[in-house]
């Protein structure tokens, strides 16, 4: 499945009422250490059959700080959100967002 990119709190509201889980990664734009979790999400989007969509933070500021009060998931950069219905189920971030992590989460 291809990782779509988010650009807003109301698009993700829309994949709240969607899909029943998701993916969501908070992606950096200018760090290396995101930069490979985001090649390891990417990998990841065709083993899988659960949507996954991205954030890119210095685009999207707001948005991921949002995500962060909203959700009550502490902001870390790279992160990944495990929803399920209208929760955070699971999240990891930095090195931790490798492909057997996320195939573990999202059993």
């Amino acid at each position: 499945m291809a990782v779509t990119l988010l650009e807003n709190y109301e698009e993700l509201q829309e994949k709240l009422n969607q899909h029943e889980r998701f993916m969501l990664l908070k992606h950096s734009l200018t760090c290396p250490i995101s930069s490979g979790a985001k090649q390891e999400y990417e990998s990841y989007a065709s083993q899988t059959d659960t949507p996954l969509y991205m954030l890119n933070i210095q685009e999207s500021r707001s948005f991921s700080n949002q995500v962060a009060e909203s959700f009550g998931v502490k902001h870390e950069s790279p992160q990944v959100l495990l929803f399920k219905g209208d929760q955070v189920i699971w999240n990891t971030s930095h090195w931790h967002i490798k492909e057997e992590a996320l195939k573990e989460a999202d059993q």
